[in-house]
């Protein structure tokens, strides 16, 4: 007897995460249901889906009311960069929390499995190193950044209560810092920074002293640390961290992504922003337990998939403005 197709829903869909997470889910033989505001989604990232008919796209807002008929759900919906999280801080908080609780709504009348996108961010700057799934973090409530972490930090909460109180069935993934191609040129993470900067030559901006350590997961990786999340039974929930615990400095990072682009940009000293994590490391061990799960991407293998992503886009928006 054939297996039924699954019809899944992947809010964010159209952004850096969703997109490559929708292809996936696609090339399994699902039909997906793509639902984005493109605040931070492109279509350009959908290119090679929205002529297959199994994808649907839909422009939404989940901090609304979303009504569809779907087997599984995968919340990504959010805004994940500094830049445009605290651009609207109260919208982020709003799409974090209404839009959890829309999303969970809707999974608890068509008891449908849904996974939570986290983040490393509810750690906040942690006091234990590396991170486990049992530390509850050291996040500052008022801050700059608080919108995107104390949101996150809500969601989890509003997802922990909808299973003991509605016996739904849910999945909760702390993702640590992913990079690889369609990330946003200009988005203030560290790596897309680094990279338009060394590959125009600018000066390479460090925040602090440069001795800030991060952690950093190729997408590919990152995407099925999240399909085998949702494929395990109910009894694996989570919170599970998922990123690769090889850690680095960011001035080791900047040295790397000059050296793998010829660059000529020197290191320059900005000050440290405030509530920036010193140091961030997934400890992946429940991850490794319970998906059989472990990054295959070296962070230079990964970086130059990254880059050759980056050079493209530049030689693009190159003729087109020469045209």
């Amino acid at each position: 007897m054939l297996a039924r197709t699954r019809r899944i829903l992947v809010t964010g869909g159209a952004g850096f995460l969703g997109s490559h997470l929708c292809e996936r889910l696609v090339s399994a033989g699902n039909e997906v249901l793509c639902v984005d505001n493109f605040y931070t989604g492109s279509k350009d990232n959908l290119t090679g889906l929205l002529s297959n008919q199994k994808v649907e796209v839909i422009r939404h807002d989940i901090t609304f009311p979303l009504y569809v008929e779907v087997d599984e759900i995968f919340n990504l919906a959010c805004p994940a960069s500094p830049i445009h999280y605290q651009h609207d801080p109260v919208q982020t908080t709003k799409t974090s929390v209404h839009g959890s609780i829309n999303m969970l709504g809707l999974a608890k009348r068509i008891r449908a499995k849904i996974l939570q996108a986290s983040t490393s961010e509810v750690y906040g700057d942690p006091e234990v190193h590396p991170q486990d799934e049992t530390y509850w973090g050291r996040v500052n409530p008022i801050g700059p950044r608080s919108c995107y972490d104390e949101g996150k930090r809500c969601a989890e909460t509003l997802f922990f209560d909808y299973r003991r109180q509605h016996k739904l069935s849910i999945k909760v993934a702390r993702i640590f810092n992913t990079y690889g191609p369609r990330m946003r040129p200009y988005d203030g993470r560290v790596i897309s920074n680094f990279i338009v900067q060394a590959l125009t030559n600018q000066p390479i901006t460090i925040y602090g002293d440069g001795q800030q350590t991060r952690s950093f997961c190729y997408v590919d990786d990152l995407i099925d640390g999240l399909v085998r999340l949702m494929n395990t039974c109910d009894d694996v929930v989570g919170p599970m961290n998922l990123g690769n615990p090889a850690e680095i400095t960011m001035l080791e990072l900047a040295g790397m992504i000059v050296d793998l682009t010829g660059s000529r940009s020197a290191i320059e000293f900005m000050p440290l922003p405030i509530d920036d994590p010193k140091q961030r490391r997934p400890n992946i061990s429940l991850a490794q337990k319970s998906l059989g799960w472990l990054p295959s991407f070296s962070l230079r293998d990964g970086l130059r998939k990254t880059i050759a992503y980056f050079e493209s886009l530049m030689i693009a928006r190159g003729a087109e403005a020469a045209r």
